[in-house]
């Protein structure tokens, strides 16, 4: 038998091994040393609306509510909507200077009431 005896390894895999760890670790390296991604939240392109049948939630500047055009508080909204089929679909439309603890306060409501169909109304196009 005739063997050879081992003389060189090639190296040329290992190194692309190599290549390719470091990318990733490079890659990732950015969003741990910064913390988190940064998101900027533009505003949504046109989408195909939803035709079925659904509810208007609506909340002015100062905050108002407005259950189909009706002013209510968060705790008549939570009142009037108890009694509807938890599959019924809800739009929020609610102003660019409304409070974001007005909005929470609706959503919340939605939430502990159990629907889950619920789209948030925005402007199509950009800055």
């Amino acid at each position: 038998m005739d063997e050879k005896p081992f003389e060189s390894m090639n190296m040329v895999p290992f190194i692309d091994i190599m290549l390719v760890l470091l990318t990733i670790v490079l890659m990732t390296s950015s969003f741990i040393v910064s913390g988190k991604i940064p998101v900027n939240l533009p505003q949504a392109t046109a989408s195909a609306p939803d035709r079925s049948e659904q509810r208007t939630i609506e909340l002015d500047a100062e905050g108002t509510i407005y259950l189909d055009s009706q002013p209510l508080t968060t705790e008549a909204l939570g009142r009037t909507i108890e009694e509807e089929d938890r599959e019924t679909a809800f739009l929020l439309r609610a102003d660019q200077a409304v409070s974001l603890q007005h909005f929470v306060d609706v959503v919340d409501v939605l939430k502990q009431l159990g629907f889950g169909k619920v789209a948030v109304q925005t402007e199509s196009g950009g800055r």
